[in-house]
């Protein structure tokens, strides 16, 4: 049969051939599974091919369709049997030879035939062994790029976990941050709060104070104008007798001093308003930090370990970390996360031991996989020895006067200078001169367990204060 009669008797459904064919009123025909699956997904019992609506409960077998099927599909499995032979599908000749020109198994009688004239055969076991070896060549290459397929997929894989992990930590550190702000800023409006309070029940102590002297005074006063007063509405006799008392008593308290209000008895809003924010902001400087430099973890040996504030680096065991381009894989170094290429800038770093560790600058353009051999400038430290370091210069051994525990890193890029000095006297230990053309990163090479600290730099917060302009209203 040919693929006419294949496609003839394929379902509309799922494509294959039909399996248990139902009749439909439209005189279509499907799988009697595929129709009700179909009908169940689309909740109406429509025709898949042309839409009409099927009104019959039961579906009838199409029981002609299903013997051509079961007919053409024994016939597949008798050619395909008389195929497996390695016979030929047109002439049923064994295939022994092999075209070259159509690259393809054929008989004797295909030889011969029209179709293959002045063709170029060779044995069909020869041809087999050479075309082998064409495509296992061809393979080999396949296989190759399957491989870095494989493996770029599995850092691919690893990368994601990363990002994952990265994300958790992240977000955790930055809750903990979070936190000892909201902390301290909690606590900051419970001692204003208090210090308001505080002042609030002072005041109105002296103010109640203040009001019980005056009740005092005034009941005593009271007490007098009333008695005199008594003594005005008496009879003449009766109060002739009494008046050199009454008239002593009046006389003596016009001398009193008349009751004054005290001074700053109201809340002073102005000093707990007053730049709230900037005083609060000021205060928390004693509780933050700033470091020039923070080292980028993307960038670290899997064989050095940062702390979580991203500002020291020790040697430790290897860890599991995404091989990307940025990392570092021979080199047991850490880039700092941000480059310079203008201006001047200073850091400190502390150095606890001298195993092994090297502080520098790297160029942006430096391929980090690999030995790096141009493009740093760096004071290597090994046995309380230093040395110079540059591709572009003779390793250069410098002095000290005493082991460093400190070293501040001075870049200067527009005028060309990278100096180190002692931070502790400020003596200078060396200084490479060099046109920068291109971004400057710190960084720090270290294998010891002790860590490389980039230190942090006092914070302060002034106020620039403004002079005053003379005008025309104050001559």
């Amino acid at each position: 049969m040919s693929s006419k009669s294949e496609l003839d008797l394929s379902c509309p459904v799922c494509f294959e051939i039909f399996t248990n064919p139902v009749l439909l009123s439209c005189s279509h025909s499907f799988c009697r599974d595929c129709l009700q699956k179909w009908w169940r997904e689309k909740q109406t019992h429509e025709c898949p091919v042309c839409k009409k609506m099927h009104l019959l409960s039961e579906l009838p077998l199409n029981l002609a369709l299903k013997n051509l099927c079961e007919a053409f599909l024994l016939e597949k499995d008798r050619r395909g049997s008389t195929q497996s032979e390695d016979r030929c599908s047109e002439h049923l000749e064994k295939l022994k030879l092999f075209c070259q020109d159509h690259l393809q198994p054929v008989c004797v009688v295909c030889r011969d035939s029209k179709e293959h004239k002045k063709h170029r055969f060779r044995p069909i076991d020869e041809a087999a062994r050479y075309h082998k070896g064409i495509l296992q060549k061809t393979l080999n290459p396949l296989k190759e790029k399957l491989k870095i397929f494989e493996q770029t997929k599995g850092h691919c894989d690893q990368t994601a976990k990363h990002i994952e992990l990265q994300t958790q930590n992240t977000q955790r550190q930055i809750k903990e941050q979070f936190k000892k702000l909201h902390q301290f800023l909690q606590e900051e409006e419970e001692a204003r709060m208090t210090a308001l309070k505080e002042e609030e029940e002072q005041k109105i102590e002296l103010i109640k104070l203040m009001i019980e002297a005056m009740d005092m005074k005034i009941s005593f006063l009271s007490d007098i104008i009333r008695a005199t007063e008594e003594n005005l509405r008496s009879k003449d006799v009766l109060f002739l007798q009494n008046y050199k008392a009454a008239l002593e008593r009046v006389q003596q308290y016009p001398l009193m001093e008349d009751p004054q209000l005290i001074p700053e008895t109201l809340i002073d809003v102005a000093k707990h308003l007053g730049n709230l924010n900037f005083n609060i902001w000021n205060k928390m400087k004693d509780i933050v930090s700033y470091t020039p430099v923070i080292l980028d973890p993307n960038s670290a040996h899997p064989g050095l370990i940062l702390s979580e504030d991203l500002t020291s680096v020790r040697f430790g065991e290897r860890q599991k970390l995404p091989d990307n381009p940025e990392r570092f894989d021979f080199h047991h170094c850490v880039l700092g996360s941000e480059g310079f290429n203008s201006g001047t800038h200073s850091w400190d770093i502390e150095v606890r031991d001298y195993k092994i560790c090297a502080v520098g600058v790297v160029k942006e353009s430096v391929h980090l996989k690999g030995e790096i051999s141009a493009g740093y400038l760096a004071i290597c430290l090994h046995d309380e020895q230093y040395t110079a370091v540059s591709p572009a210069l003779p390793d250069a051994v410098v002095s000290a006067k005493k082991k460093l525990e400190r070293i501040r890193m001075y870049l200067d890029f527009d005028r060309g200078k990278l100096s180190f000095y002692d931070p502790g006297d400020n003596t200078h230990i060396h200084t490479f001169k060099q046109t920068f053309t291109e971004k400057l990163f710190p960084c720090i090479q270290t294998e010891t367990k002790l860590p490389v600290k980039i230190l942090p730099v006092p914070v302060s917060v002034t106020v620039e204060k403004q002079v005053p302009v003379t005008t025309g209203w104050f001559r």
